[in-house]
């Protein structure tokens, strides 16, 4: 299964960590992730370097060819909310999770699209429960 992450780059890095726990939780439960990069440490200086045609051509293409979109919106993020409304459109099932009490934007918490879920996570081991809850119904496991 193919797994477009989505998380905050521009709009602040304060997840970083909780980035990288998910990408890595995602990469050893055998999923392909192409934007595990996103997760890094380095990446505003590694997308720096890439024109923005490029980036929302390729960022599309991922999308389109992912099987889920999984997206972090602790932290705002005009990107994510673009990318959460755009695999909605291309019917993907997109999962939002966000760190218990964070205000999140209504536009995605009010939005009653059937393909999409957004689930609040106290801590980083009940974020992976959520992933694994989530995947196990779009692939009918559950």
């Amino acid at each position: 299964m193919k797994i477009y992450f989505a998380c905050s780059i521009t709009g602040g890095r304060e997840y970083e960590k909780t980035y990288q726990a998910m990408t890595k939780f995602l990469l050893d439960e055998g999923y392909e992730v192409p934007t595990a990069h996103l997760a890094e440490s380095n990446i505003l200086d590694l997308e720096r370097v890439v024109d923005p045609n490029d980036v929302f051509a390729r960022d599309v293409n991922w999308i389109l060819t992912s099987d889920v979109l999984l997206a972090e919106i602790s932290v705002p993020s005009h990107g994510v909310g673009y990318e959460i409304g755009f695999a909605l459109n291309a019917g993907k099932h997109v999962l939002c999770l966000h760190q218990e009490g964070r205000p999140i934007s209504k536009m995605v918490s009010g939005n009653p699209h059937p393909l999409l879920k957004v689930k609040a996570y106290e801590d980083i081991s009940q974020a992976f429960e959520q992933i694994k809850g989530f995947v196990n119904i779009v692939t009918n496991k559950a």
